[in-house]
């Protein structure tokens, strides 16, 4: 169990920050979580941006500058590209609907919220001594943020399914598409097609401003710290490894299965390991609010916790949110593609790239009627868009929280999630009432004709027809078992509408949702001793398989009969050391 840090004296700082209508209490556990006390919830969000940037300043600004296409500014001309690629998906869209799409108060709270960054980079303006040294280090300093920053960037969601659909053209391009299941299995059981006109020998060009616009960027390197990012010492680089998600696991137990006669919800989001950490936990506090969990520091709210009167955590559901678009062009415009029969011209947006220590540059942005533009091949008279969820109102990731935090039943709750946006959701639910529940949640786009799962032609055959709503997305609420489990495994149920709605077919192997369940179902009570060593549990469903098949077979090798027995010993344990 974590032990807290060695006591030592409190140490206390008053502050006065302009912004603020009331005083307001930042107080650190021992632990190192932050607990905000305010007197009115518009004080509350201003405390956390001011703490959010107060610990974790120079990731939240790398983080905006990567979303908004500045890093150039301040890093130099290496990041130009992944600039324009990063404007190419930033929420371009009306900015009413933007904030009404959230429900009510959205865009008070986000204002309050970078208030409160704002205030923190002004108080290191009054005292040069708080600035991070990473600034120094790479010589800049840290931008003022807009209420608009926290919802248009959208490129750090976590993607569907754009780069699936052209590994599988190029299976296709190359195969067929049946060869593609050895790659991912498709389920439910189904078969796509190559949609009609669509050559699948997509051009690996197209993927090139998409991974620029969505990959991270990193801190690396060793050596004397230096004032000058061109000198030894660390370096930023775009974040190009790119580490497979491994998933997330959620289970929630009801009362009459539980050892403590309360419900119990357990959340662990499997995300890359990063320091800083990209979640961030804290406490807010305010009349008629108070939630405590984890969420993103560049957000404001949490988005798995609890506040008193329900408990919440999450997991993806894989909903295909992207579908890529592959245009004829006319014979001597790059810029019209054929649509229904006539000619339409792309919009261009003109933006100017600042690259430090260099003029700065101009980027073209082309968009379709379906979105930006990743590649134009000329030589074919191709062009390539994206269409994507993250276009529409309502769709920056994780800040739909700030609505689902404040609900006190599972009817409030529900209501919420019918409004969340991205990225696809699991959310496990427990109240102090004794009910269990999930829900799915995230934007699904109609299919009338098509399954998303390859390009299509974009000449009008093609269209989404809106999108499917919350109240059409699978729930479920206190199961006869006692207890729900999610671990991005496919989780429609028996009699789900699959071959009307295509919600998406390409989701995690079920292994780790089959450990939970085994582990769940062998107990008579779920202790939260229990739910910790879960949550801690490193067997091997597929080692388990893989030793079965193995005690069927008859190896006369000595190599091979070696190397059965090495595995056929083993515990199926996947511990550090084994």
């Amino acid at each position: 169990n974590a032990q807290p840090a060695p006591a030592r004296a409190a140490e206390t700082r008053t502050l006065a920050v302009p912004g603020l209508a009331a005083p307001a209490r930042i107080l650190v556990d021992p632990w190192g979580v932050p607990h905000l006390y305010a007197a009115s919830a518009d004080d509350l969000y201003f405390v956390q941006g001011f703490n959010a940037a107060r610990d974790r300043l120079f990731q939240i600004d790398l983080w905006r500058r990567r979303g908004l296409g500045r890093l150039a500014s301040v890093f130099g001309a290496h990041f130009a590209e992944s600039d324009h690629a990063a404007r190419l998906f930033l929420y371009r869209g009306d900015m009413a609907r933007e904030w009404a799409s959230y429900g009510l108060g959205a865009q008070r709270i986000a204002t309050r919220f970078v208030a409160g960054i704002n205030a923190y980079i002004d108080l290191i303006g009054r005292e040069p001594a708080l600035l991070p040294f990473e600034f120094g280090h790479f010589g800049y300093a840290p931008e003022k943020w807009q209420p608009e920053d926290v919802v248009r960037i959208r490129s750090h969601g976590l993607t569907r399914n754009l780069v699936s659909e052209f590994s599988r053209a190029f299976v296709a391009c190359r195969s067929n598409v049946a060869a593609d299941q050895v790659r991912v299995r498709l389920s439910p059981r189904w078969e796509t097609k190559i949609p009609e006109g669509l050559d699948p020998c997509i051009p690996p060009e197209v993927m090139r401003l998409y991974t620029l616009a969505t990959q991270g960027v990193r801190v690396s390197g060793r050596g004397e710290v230096r004032r000058s990012a061109a000198d030894d010492g660390l370096k930023l680089a775009l974040d190009d490894s790119r580490p497979s998600l491994e998933g997330s696991n959620a289970w929630v137990v009801a009362p009459s299965r539980s050892a403590t006669g309360r419900p119990i919800l357990a959340s662990d989001p499997h995300r890359t390991h990063s320091a800083p950490s990209l979640r961030y936990i804290v406490h807010l506090d305010a009349p008629g609010l108070s939630v405590i969990g984890g969420g993103e520091p560049s957000l404001p709210g949490v988005s798995i916790g609890h506040n008193g009167h329900i408990a919440f955590g999450l997991t993806v559901f894989s909903l295909d949110q992207e579908d890529l678009y592959v245009y004829q062009l006319h014979p001597e415009r790059d810029n019209a593609y054929r649509y229904r029969g006539g000619w339409e011209t792309m919009k261009v947006v003109s933006e100017t790239i600042a690259v430090r220590g260099r003029e700065s540059q101009r980027a073209e942005l082309a968009f379709t009627r379906h979105g930006p533009v990743l590649h134009v091949d000329r030589a074919r008279r191709l062009a390539y868009a994206l269409r994507t969820a993250w276009s529409e109102p309502g769709m920056a990731p994780y800040f739909g929280s700030i609505d689902y935090m404040h609900a006190r039943s599972f009817a409030e709750f529900r209501r919420a999630m019918g409004r969340w946006g991205a990225p696809g959701e699991n959310q496990l639910y427990a109240d102090v009432q004794g009910h269990i529940g999930w829900v799915v949640g995230g934007h699904a786009p109609k299919r009338p004709n098509w399954d998303g799962l390859l390009p299509v032609p974009g000449d009008g055959r093609y269209e989404w027809a809106g999108a499917w709503s919350g109240e059409q997305l699978p729930f479920a609420l206190d199961p006869a078992a006692g207890w729900l489990a999610s671990a991005n495994e496919q989780n429609l149920p028996e009699g789900y509408p699959v071959a009307e709605r295509k919600p998406g077919f390409e989701w995690a192997p079920a292994t780790r949702y089959q450990r939970v369940a085994e582990v769940l179902k062998s107990l008579p009570k779920v202790s939260l001793e229990d739910s910790m060593r879960l949550q801690n549990d490193v067997l091997s469903i597929p080692a388990r398989r893989l030793q079965a098949v193995l005690r069927g077979v008859t190896l006369r090798d000595a190599q091979a009969q070696a190397a059965a027995r090495l595995l056929l010993d083993w515990n199926a344990q996947l511990t550090a050391d084994s």
